[in-house]
């Protein structure tokens, strides 16, 4: 069973394990969505994301971070 959007703590996980470098405040929400469509393990419509969903995962990648 693969990410779905809602799975925002999970995808912020995998993304902090993808890309150790990267600073979550600074990321665009462009490269952000290409970036979770990458993930091994995601698996929905990458149409159904919007920017509200964008800003929940970034908030939770930097609280990950914290």
């Amino acid at each position: 069973m693969g990410l779905k959007w809602i799975d925002v703590l999970d995808i912020a996980i995998e993304l902090d394990e993808a890309h150790p470098d990267a600073d979550p405040q600074y990321v665009r929400f462009t490269d952000l969505r290409e970036w979770v469509c990458a993930l091994d393990d995601f698996d929905d419509d990458p149409a159904h994301c919007g920017e509200k969903v964008l800003e929940a995962i970034q908030m939770a990648w930097i609280e990950e971070r914290s």
